[in-house]
């Protein structure tokens, strides 16, 4: 007869042993290792079969770890611990020694390592739920706007037709990103010291040049070009005056696009986690 052998990503049942006592576990036992394995495989959202290629098995072996059947090679525990991004003393759901409780946490752990099995599961589970809660309640509003570069795409005639010329950007909601439309990028020292080379501006669209008061800044498209210029009646004027005015000419295509209303501030850009997250929690957002 052959020498059976044994997949080395695997242990059979019968040498399974209970961590805190050192003895055998009964057969019909599943192992508190398989549990977990299990539990932050979910937790991350993670495919059996994707779990297997980062450790290097089989998805028919991490099947047979997480129903009990068997448990992993103890030379398999790093990487295992490593994809789903967990300590060893979580994979056994062990307390990690160099972990320091306040009075309250201590509390509530020894109240915890009463509870049967069951119910332990039944407190993470209320617990994932209620961080879910409250990550949905500190999640920040966003909003999308479109962006504009200094140059506008070429054979755009109408300030209307500019949508099909930007791009998304999305920021967090607050006073003033609440009435822009728009923004636009500043390039050049034109309009220094209020409006640096390099910001961001948010823009209110308007189409009348009847809503825009002498002094005010508004951005403007000039022969196919966007600036950000202080409104006169005689002209766009730069606030750094090492420039000279456009005065206004017959022979020039002239549009306002919008009044700008503020500064585009680089922490009110949302981050890209920050906008996964709110489009999972609302879908209409895409």
């Amino acid at each position: 007869m052959g020498r059976r052998t044994f997949d080395r990503s695997t242990s059979p049942e019968s040498n399974i042993f209970d961590m805190r006592t050192g003895k055998p576990l009964e057969k019909s036992t599943k192992p508190v290792i398989c549990e977990r394995i299990r539990f932050y495989r979910e937790q991350r959202g993670m495919e059996q079969r994707t779990l297997a290629n980062m450790v290097g098995v089989t998805a028919n072996a991490v099947c047979n770890w997480e129903s009990g059947r068997f448990r992993p090679d103890v030379n398999l525990l790093p990487n295992i611990c490593d994809a789903l991004q967990i300590t060893l003393y979580q994979l056994y759901d062990l307390d990690d020694p160099s972990v320091k409780y306040t009075a309250a946490e201590e509390m509530f752990m020894d109240d915890y390592r009463k509870l049967t099995p069951g119910h332990r599961y039944a407190v993470r589970v209320i617990t994932r739920n209620l961080l879910q809660v409250q990550h949905v309640e500190n999640c920040r509003e966003i909003h999308k706007l479109t962006y504009f570069e200094h140059r506008l795409a070429a054979g755009v005639a109408d300030p209307n037709e500019f949508e099909d010329s930007g791009v998304p950007i999305c920021v967090y909601d607050n006073t003033l990103t609440r009435r822009a439309d728009c923004v636009f990028n500043v390039s050049g020292d034109s309009m220094e010291p209020e409006y640096p080379d390099g910001c961001m501006v948010l823009v209110k669209r308007i189409s009348d040049s009847g809503d825009l008061e002498p002094g005010d800044i508004g951005a403007f498209m000039v022969n196919n070009e966007a600036f950000i210029k202080e409104y006169q009646p005689d002209g766009l004027y730069s606030l750094n005056p090492a420039y000279p005015v456009m005065r206004f000419s017959e022979f020039e295509n002239v549009y306002l696009i919008g009044r700008v209303i503020g500064l585009l501030e680089t922490e009110d850009v949302a981050r890209e986690d920050d906008v996964e997250r709110y489009a999972e929690l609302h879908p209409e957002f895409e």
